[in-house]
């Protein structure tokens, strides 16, 4: 309407400034309801067509759009395994810190791993305790089998010595009987010598090696047990917690709620434009909005991101083949804005819907030696049309209120 306005001001008033003043005709007389066409056909035809060309003029170099929203990322608040809620720390909604607990679940076997593993610690200190018992036991055998040898080796020389002197004192069944006497000692001391080695062994490799294996599952046990309680990732809030005492939660299937990062949706605007302005889109362009959650303002807006891929021609590979008919809705083209200035989307809520225009600028083109002058009067005219988007954004930001509470009954 205010683009057919404007252009009537060029083409329907003169004419009609020349029927009336050079022809002679009146409004009423000659002008009549049914003879206006007629009459000023050449006004109204002219803008009709100058019309259309604003429009078109106007929308594919500034474009607009009612898809823009304040789109903010939610953290899902999901333990690391299954389990039943034993203990809830926060309420429906408020304020959280990183490393603030939430919720704990139960933890009976848990708390009965990780006191397993400290019995099986304290069962190899004990062992160490009877190793060294056994390494000195085993040096008193060694002891006792070494003087049983030495005896026995006495012995047997002495009865060798007797029997070299007089072959007829001592019997050589006797000497025979005496030198396994001496082996059975010699292998006696072999024995408690591989006993105490053993016993070393056990405290210098064995019972280290268990003790070490219980001490890490002991601390398996207590990372398992830690994850019992499911603490904030980041500063955030957490909106309509209802997690109770009792519920079960699964990490895949049942999440325990949402939880908020702090400053999110306060960064910026995401937008889609048609896919009819995909080459007009450029990052730097200047942009307004105006959110339904903050009525009668227009915030001010840099373009600063626009997607080269547009989300409605994706696709999974699978086992069906994509028919591009089933894409019922073409898609946008994603634009990031960001407030022009410091604090812009203050007091806009998170997830708004919003109005957005961008506005092309060609100063860079018309001040270009290579541009010429018919050209930088067609770039000049374009970029002053850009005002009669912006002045309809402004009607839109004054009755937006007005459309949301009255006429659409809320």
């Amino acid at each position: 309407m205010l683009e057919l306005l404007l252009c009537s001001l060029l083409t329907i008033l003169p004419d009609y400034v020349y029927r009336r003043y050079v022809q002679g005709k009146r409004i009423g007389r000659e002008i009549t309801l049914y003879s206006v066409f007629f009459e000023l056909r050449w006004g109204i035809t002219a803008c009709l067509i100058l019309t259309v060309g604003l429009i078109t003029v106007i929308f594919y170099n500034h474009p607009s759009t009612t898809s823009a929203t304040l789109f903010y990322r939610t953290v899902p608040i999901v333990p690391e395994a299954n389990g039943r809620v034993a203990e809830v720390y926060v309420e429906l909604s408020g304020d959280i810190k990183q490393g603030d607990p939430i919720f704990r679940l139960d933890s009976t076997t848990q708390e009965a791993a990780a006191e397993a593993a400290r019995r099986k610690i304290a069962e190899v200190d004990a062992a160490l305790v009877v190793a060294r018992s056994d390494i000195a036991a085993a040096e008193g055998k060694i002891q006792e089998a070494m003087s049983a040898h030495r005896q026995a080796l006495d012995e047997l020389e002495t009865k060798q010595e007797l029997n070299r002197r007089n072959a007829s004192i001592v019997a050589a069944r006797e000497i025979e009987k005496l030198q396994n006497t001496v082996d059975g000692r010699k292998a006696a001391i072999s024995s408690a010598t591989a006993a105490k080695e053993s016993a070393e062994a056990r405290i210098s490799t064995l019972l280290p090696a268990e003790k070490a294996s219980a001490e890490a599952a002991l601390a398996q046990a207590e990372v398992e047990l830690k994850k019992t309680v499911v603490r904030a990732g980041v500063n955030g809030r957490v909106e309509q917690f209802t997690l109770r005492v009792g519920d079960v939660v699964n990490p895949f299937m049942r999440p325990a709620g949402v939880l908020i990062p702090e400053g999110a949706g306060r960064r910026a605007i995401t937008a889609g434009f048609g896919q009819i302005e995909a080459q007009v889109m450029k990052v730097g362009m200047v942009a307004e909005v105006t959110c339904i959650s903050k009525p009668w303002t227009v915030i001010p807006m840099v373009v600063t991101q626009v997607q080269d891929f547009i989300a409605a021609g994706q696709f999974r590979g699978g086992e069906q083949l994509v028919d591009p008919q089933q894409v019922v809705r073409p898609g946008t083209i994603l634009v990031f804005l960001e407030p022009l200035y410091e604090g812009g989307l203050e007091g806009v809520t998170p997830g708004s819907s919003c109005i957005a225009n961008a506005y092309t600028s060609n100063h860079d083109l018309i001040a270009s030696e290579d541009t010429g002058a018919f050209r930088g009067l067609v770039l000049h005219a374009v970029d002053a049309v850009g005002i009669v988007h912006a002045i309809i954004l402004r009607l839109q930001a004054l009755i937006l209120p007005i459309q949301t509470l009255v006429f659409s009954g809320h």
